[in-house]
């Protein structure tokens, strides 16, 4: 069995989403090919570094990227520091040839994402953002169900994604609501949202957004006692057009009182119709116009397809009919990286979408500050 050396940069709760996801890939995924093994672990202070490696059996604990990064030995880096450290370790894993697996956003800015976009001329590995959301059966049935044809032309959509954690306006501001280290609902849950639709329809070729902040100041997370001018957003809404002229519209909130960690969108075509519900990443609904409505209704109307945890082997753990939960995106996404690793392929979505994702968000921004329509350039092809 190949065991793949990997080095994980920070270890705050997506660090620690991911090392779960590759201590146990094993247990989840019935293969003999591959495996990994967590090497060294960075993070910004010696206490946390050492508490990671302790926490993790046999990682060494480091202080400087670069320790990963351009270590010989080390075969996959790991970024799941804060965005606006990515730019960075990316460049130098790029340099050194790493196999990359990034969480998303790829960078804190439009311009740091220009120059990795520079970078990936000349890079060979195997790379993908960690955009877990599509890894889900119910999102991938969706894929299909699109492709096929079976929803016919799309006319229009609505997708959101919601939390409302900052809807306290006690709220400190940690480094997602701070503008300077690459924060706000834009970067952090828009990234999500806005891959998840391009993922199912396509190019978009132009929006309009909008975006606000609903408290002027927060208290800080160091300091309690002093409050701090908030700059980044909490919430932005979005009207786009697809390439076919259909409209749709997307959100993302973290002052959605009463939400928790909520996906959904809509999807509506000529010959059909999509939903995913929010909290329900169990069941893909299906509206098939086809169906007849004769008699007393016939049998028109929304099926429940009970996708659940009905991965094709070697996926099998827990169980096809066990409720899916929000790890088992993680897991999938990450194991999906693995396999091409291993296979040699480009795995999707890769860094390319990472840099185009991020032409997004900075559309969007532009956008919500010149409360104008923008044209938008056409997405990678896959």
């Amino acid at each position: 069995m190949k065991t793949y050396k990997v080095g994980i940069l920070g270890f705050g709760f997506i660090g620690k989403v991911h090392a779960y996801g590759h201590q146990n890939i094993p247990l989840y995924y019935e293969q003999q090919d591959f495996r990994t093994c967590i090497s060294k672990v960075c993070t910004s202070r010696l206490e946390t570094a050492e508490s990671a490696a302790a926490l993790l059996g046999s990682a060494r604990p480091v202080l400087d990227y670069r320790e990963i990064t351009e270590d010989p030995e080390i075969d996959i880096v790991d970024i799941c520091t804060p965005n606006h450290l990515h730019h960075a370790a990316l460049l130098s894993a790029i340099k050194e040839q790493k196999h990359i697996y990034c969480d998303k956003p790829l960078t804190a800015t439009w311009e740091e994402a220009k120059e990795i976009g520079k970078a990936l001329k000349e890079y060979r590995g195997i790379a993908q953002m960690t955009l877990q959301n599509r890894f889900f059966p119910a999102v991938m049935r969706a894929k299909q169900l699109i492709e096929e044809g079976r929803i016919g032309k799309p006319l229009e959509f609505r997708a959101s994604y919601l939390h409302s954690g900052s809807a306290d306006p006690n709220a400190p501001l940690k480094w997602k609501l701070s503008a300077a280290t690459g924060g706000g609902v834009i970067a952090d849950l828009g990234s999500h949202i806005i891959d998840l639709m391009h993922y199912l329809l396509g190019d978009f070729s132009e929006l309009c957004a909008a975006s606000g902040i609903a408290y002027a100041q927060r208290p800080s997370a160091e300091q309690p006692g002093t409050m701090l001018e908030v700059e980044a957003e909490d919430n932005m809404l979005l009207t786009l057009r697809l390439a076919n002229g259909a409209l749709g519209q997307i959100s993302a909130s973290k002052i959605a009182t009463g939400t928790e960690d909520e996906v959904a969108f809509e999807i509506h075509g000529s010959k059909g119709a999509l939903r995913l519900m929010p909290m329900q990443w169990h069941r893909l609904y299906y509206y098939d116009c086809a169906a007849q409505s004769a008699p007393l209704g016939g049998l028109r109307g929304w099926t429940a397809i009970d996708c659940g945890q009905r991965y094709d082997k070697p996926g099998g753990f827990p169980t096809p009919k066990a409720a899916i939960g929000w790890m088992r995106g993680h897991m999938h996404c990450l194991y999906n990286f693995l396999a091409n690793v291993h296979a040699g392929k480009q795995s999707e979505p890769g860094l390319n979408q990472g840099v185009y994702i991020q032409y997004l968000l900075e559309k969007v921004k532009q956008s919500a500050k010149s409360k104008n329509w923008l044209s938008l350039e056409p997405g990678p092809k896959v």
